[in-house]
């Protein structure tokens, strides 16, 4: 587990060197223009929504070993190839074996820390990876912004190198790593059943794909463009606050994620989720003072922090939830599935975010704010209802003993009324 957790952080630190970067570097360095510039993000985007669908499979087939290990190597080559880009059609062709890469790993690499896991080690699991990989981004972007001068392509150079140093690490570690399959659960739905179809007829599962779309949708889909854009134009901040901002928000993270962990067991999965929604509105609504109705610029600036702040603690809350949710849904023979989807599912808020939130955030103030307020609150109300669908045991794991790796699963054809049984015995 502990080799798994440092290449998932290191290849984590190794994006954070080159993704805060990679439109200045096409836009600017490479002086491809700024339609060039949006271009490469989009291809990013779509590389990872192209290729998570099918993954899935693959991983539950084949196992997450050998995906991580592929996947790393095309990264890398990205990487390599992204340094040493003069033409559209090179920078194109790097942004797409990048983002197919950086984007199968995680599926794989969730696999795996279910396969390195019992149900009860799976939460706190889930959580440091997240810190860890947030330390990696975090330390990672900052040694790159004192790296990287945006007149001189050797400094990209320097810092896809190092990414791709980070990837082919990442593949070595995983090598080295003895995992084997699970036992399969007795009665547990085969690979021959599997595929989307089998995940949609999850009505469960379903519901948390959407909760998940809103999630990274309202918050993560707005870091980098609506939220920035509205800062800018409302509520007058300075581009160094940002740094500022995000920075608070990597601390509370840091700082909540162990408190968070000593108790987040106490409670089911759902109303933790549900909390992070109506946390989120009030941050939402902080970020609507900040831009409509500060007196001074002074407190718009610390009205603005204090909402990343906020979404920092929303975030370290989601971290020992969410992800280990969507195992605990899954069959046995189609983990690698279920993660695949909810991978898919944030690379699709992730692209669409900043679509549709950088033009409201720039020129529509107040309904942006109103927009994402109330989706934090359909969080909140999705939350309660997916609660409604889940056994105890799916729902609030610690308080009932089981040994199983995973501890609840969706059989198609089989109906919620004998899962609420088997979540009662249990």
């Amino acid at each position: 587990m502990r080799r798994i957790q440092a290449g998932s952080a290191l290849s984590a630190f190794g994006l954070g060197f080159t993704v805060p970067f990679l439109y200045i570097y096409v836009a600017y360095t490479r002086d491809l223009g700024t339609t060039a510039g949006g271009l490469v993000i989009g291809v990013f985007a779509l590389a990872a929504l192209i290729a998570l669908p099918f993954v899935g499979r693959v991983i539950d087939r084949r196992g997450p070993k050998p995906v991580v290990v592929a996947a790393s190597v095309v990264a890398a080559v990205g990487a390599v190839l992204f340094g040493l880009s003069t033409n559209i059609v090179t920078v194109m062709l790097s942004a797409a074996l990048l983002g197919a890469g950086t984007a199968v790993t995680q599926p794989a690499l969730a696999t795996m820390i279910v396969w390195a896991s019992d149900a009860h080690a799976r939460t706190r699991a889930f959580a440091f990876q997240f810190f860890l990989q947030n330390i990696g981004l975090g330390l990672g972007g900052l040694i790159g912004g004192n790296i990287v001068d945006k007149s001189r392509a050797s400094s990209f150079t320097l810092l896809f190198s190092i990414e791709a140093v980070m990837f082919l690490v990442l593949a070595a570690i995983i090598l080295s790593v003895k995992l084997a399959r699970p036992a399969p659960v007795a009665g547990a739905a085969g690979a021959k059943g599997g595929g989307f179809k089998v995940l949609l007829q999850d009505k469960a599962m379903v519901k948390l794909l959407v909760l998940g779309f809103i999630l990274f949708f309202a918050v993560y889909g707005q870091f980098e463009s609506g939220l920035s854009a509205y800062g800018t134009e409302a509520a007058g901040i300075e581009p160094s606050m940002f740094g500022t901002a995000l920075a608070a928000n990597t601390a509370v993270i840091g700082i909540a994620q162990f408190v968070i962990l000593k108790y987040v067991d106490r409670y089911k999965r759902t109303r933790v989720i549900a909390a992070v929604g109506l946390i989120w509105a009030v941050a939402w609504a902080i970020a609507g003072y900040a831009g409509l109705g500060a007196t001074s610029q002074a407190m718009a600036t610390a009205a603005f922090i204090s909402t990343y702040a906020l979404f920092g603690l929303g975030e370290a809350m989601l971290a020992p939830t969410v992800a280990p949710l969507v195992v605990d849904l899954a069959p046995e023979s189609m983990v690698g599935q279920y993660n695949s989807a909810f991978a898919l599912v944030k690379q699709l808020a992730l692209a669409l975010g900043p679509a549709i939130g950088g033009p409201m955030g720039a020129a529509l103030h107040a309904p942006y704010i109103v927009t994402f307020v109330l989706f934090s609150l359909a969080v909140t109300v999705l939350a309660v209802r997916l609660g409604r669908m889940l056994t105890p045991v799916q729902n609030q794991p610690a308080a009932v003993a089981t040994p199983s790796r995973v501890v609840a699963q969706y059989k198609p054809g089989e109906k919620t009324e004998k899962a609420d049984k088997i979540g009662t015995a249990a």
